[in-house]
């Protein structure tokens, strides 16, 4: 255990302490609001989506790329034809590096490709946690002004060292219930495609990163 924890851990302890003798602590399980509030399922919908159009885009480049890595084996297979006279043969494998200049385009454009995709979905996940964690620290923020609450707690919290910051709670004073309600108070009926019932649970995607 390294002091940088230890240090943490004192701080954290302290702070709470100091403020259970002057105010009231509240706590709240923000990873469950988080990932249990409708916005950020329906961003991981929308996430889901567009990364599967941008893997319908790169299997259209891979085909092409086949294609190509094809047409060139071909070329040069008829390039070392012994059948056909020389100068066919050369124009044949000049063919062939005509083929090969098109693949190394097509890996160029690929590779392209894949870091593009991966930095838009990175910044529209980015754009999409940002924006909820706004709202969610907003609605916290004036529940617990109304309540009268000195600080709130994220009993979800973890140290660098991935070890809990709240190492106990009787659960008095969470907030988590209430502000989860709150939010989902609006939330769209949940719809269901043609022949299928719902889940009454429903189907949890994957959660936005945290």
């Amino acid at each position: 255990m390294n002091t940088r924890f230890l240090s943490l851990a004192f701080f954290i302890v302290f702070v709470c302490a100091a403020t259970a003798q002057q105010g009231k602590v509240g706590i709240i399980d923000l990873r469950k609001v988080f990932d249990d509030y409708h916005k950020t399922r329906t961003a991981d919908a929308h996430l889901k989506d567009h990364a599967a159009d941008l893997d319908r885009e790169r299997k259209t480049m891979m085909d092409q790329y086949q294609k190509a890595t094809d047409d060139y084996k071909a070329a040069l297979e008829g390039a070392n034809d012994q059948a056909v006279s020389s100068d066919e043969r050369e124009k044949r494998k000049k063919t062939a590096e005509s083929k090969l200049l098109d693949i190394k385009k097509l890996e160029g454009e690929i590779s392209q490709f894949d870091r593009q995709a991966r930095s838009t979905l990175e910044e529209e996940q980015r754009k999409y946690r940002d924006r909820i964690l706004g709202e969610i620290r907003t609605l916290i923020n004036n529940k617990a002004k109304a309540a009268g609450y000195t600080i709130v707690v994220d009993s979800a919290a973890e140290t660098i060292n991935k070890t809990p910051v709240v190492m106990y709670t009787s659960g008095d004073n969470d907030l988590t219930a209430a502000v989860l309600a709150e939010l989902n108070a609006n939330a769209p009926a949940p719809t269901a495609s043609p022949g299928t019932t719902p889940s009454p649970t429903g189907t949890k995607p994957p959660a936005l990163v945290k």
